[in-house]
C-alpha cells in the first residue's frame, strides 16, 4: 500500500464561488465529502483528512538562520493555496485517483493527487 496526499487548493476565485453559498448550499457539499469520508473509513483508505482555514490565519516559521523569525501569513505569494485534504493508504495511483475524482465531484473543487515518498529501505 501506498500513502498519498489528496490536496483540495483555492484560489481567490474559487473563495469568492465559496462565500457566494447560500447556507443550504454549503451544508450540501459538507454533507457530500462527509459521505466520502465516511467511504474511505469504511473502505479501510482513511488516515487523515482535514479543512483547513484560509491563508490569512497562516504563521510562518524560518529558522534556517541564527533566530528563528515568525510572520503572519504565508511566506510566498501563490495563486492557489491548500484549503482541505485526505490523506489515504491505497494499492496504487489509480485508487489514489479514483478516490479523488470522488472528493472533487463532493467538494466541488480539484484534487491535487501527490504520493508520499517512501522511507529509504521500504
Amino acid at each position: 500500500m501506498s500513502q498519498y496526499l489528496l490536496a483540495v487548493n483555492h484560489t481567490p476565485a474559487d473563495v469568492a464561488a465559496m462565500d457566494a453559498l447560500s447556507p443550504e448550499e454549503m451544508q450540501a457539499v459538507f454533507d457530500a465529502t462527509g459521505k466520502v469520508n465516511d467511504r474511505m473509513q469504511a473502505e479501510g483508505v482513511w488516515v487523515f483528512a482535514g479543512g483547513l482555514m484560509t491563508h490569512d490565519a497562516t504563521t510562518t516559521v524560518d529558522n534556517t538562520g541564527a533566530e528563528p523569525m515568525i510572520t503572519d501569513g504565508p511566506f510566498a505569494e501563490s495563486k492557489e493555496y491548500l484549503g482541505g485534504f485526505w490523506i489515504i493508504d491505497v494499492p496504487d495511483l489509480d485508487a489514489a485517483l479514483a478516490w479523488a475524482a470522488e472528493g472533487s465531484k463532493a467538494c466541488a473543487n480539484r484534487v491535487e493527487v501527490r504520493p508520499f515518498q517512501e522511507e529509504p529501505g521500504a
